[in-house]
């Protein structure tokens, strides 16, 4: 807490906020960071075997291989979000589900089952995108934002 917090408390309050600082449980920060290191890595090593699947199987590149590899692991995340496992791990794992594509997909997915009986437009329609729709507000605009700065400097006569 603030020192400008502090002094507008009282002195009970403030050594009743020193009591409870006392008694708060210390949260185990090691043992959060190896758990979210090693699901969010275990994440990510599914995404390369399945990559190095369609890369040894169907003869893509490493180019044309990434939308496929992203679209399985999107339909993982959104059926182990369906059965409940998703939020089982990340509960256990912390940030380690929130792993770029598979956590995305989890917020969208969660959202759109949690207001399912409210009907497809109102429900899941109006609701899906209220956790991801900033994430993705913002992801188009940094995109627009590259964008113009790449093809100005592709200009000719440009810096």
């Amino acid at each position: 807490m603030s020192n400008q917090k502090k002094k507008k408390m009282t002195p009970i309050q403030q050594e009743y906020h020193s009591f409870a600082k006392t008694r708060e449980p210390r949260r185990p920060v090691l043992l959060n960071v190896i758990k979210a290191f090693l699901v969010g890595g275990t994440i990510c090593l599914i995404g390369q075997f399945v990559q190095e699947f369609f890369l040894w199987n169907f003869n893509f590149t490493e180019k044309t291989a990434g939308e496929p590899t992203v679209a399985v692991m999107i339909f993982l995340a959104v059926t182990l979000t369906a059965l409940g496992v998703y939020d089982h791990i990340a509960q256990w794992a912390g940030a380690g589900t929130a792993v770029p594509v598979t956590g995305f997909a989890n917020s969208i997915a969660a959202a759109a089952i949690e207001h399912r009986s409210e009907g497809l437009v109102l429900g899941v329609g109006a609701n899906m995108f209220k956790l991801a729709g900033s994430v993705i507000v913002f992801g188009v605009f940094a995109a627009f934002v590259i964008a113009l700065i790449k093809t100005t400097l592709a200009l000719p006569g440009g810096p």
